[in-house]
């Protein structure tokens, strides 16, 4: 079986190992350059009524995973949507949101965000 390695170099051309299970309510992952070529990760916990406040990720998508609990996601111009551990949200880019425990004892998630290649628009996929 081979081992296990990481050089924990932190940089963007080398793998690194990270822990989400401890620390705060609000735990960055991945911070984006150097450790990243530009994709952003952290982990959130809310507590029953908490929100993350409403926010944009501009020219990003974001990815969140949820691991515990349940809550809202509501995003801008769309009905409010009902998340819960085992699901993930997409949150494309430009779309402002925010994300609600309503009643959950936590609401835990990862979230991912990336920058979106200047060819990713509808049209290019469709040529794949």
């Amino acid at each position: 079986m081979p081992s296990c390695r990481c050089d924990g170099s932190g940089r963007a051309d080398a793998p690194n190992v990270l822990s989400w299970t401890a620390g705060d309510a609000y735990l960055p992952l991945l911070a984006g350059p150097p450790a990243t070529r530009g994709m952003r990760s952290g982990r959130v916990d809310l507590g029953p009524g908490d929100q993350i406040g409403r926010h944009d990720t501009g020219d990003h998508e974001e990815v969140l995973v949820v691991i515990e609990g349940c809550g809202v996601a509501e995003l801008a111009g769309r009905d409010p949507v009902r998340i819960q551990a085992g699901q993930v949200l997409y949150v494309p880019p430009h779309t402002a949101h925010n994300i609600h425990n309503l009643s959950c004892p936590r609401l835990r998630y990862v979230y991912v965000v990336a920058p979106v290649a200047a060819d990713s628009g509808p049209a290019a996929a469709r040529g794949r």
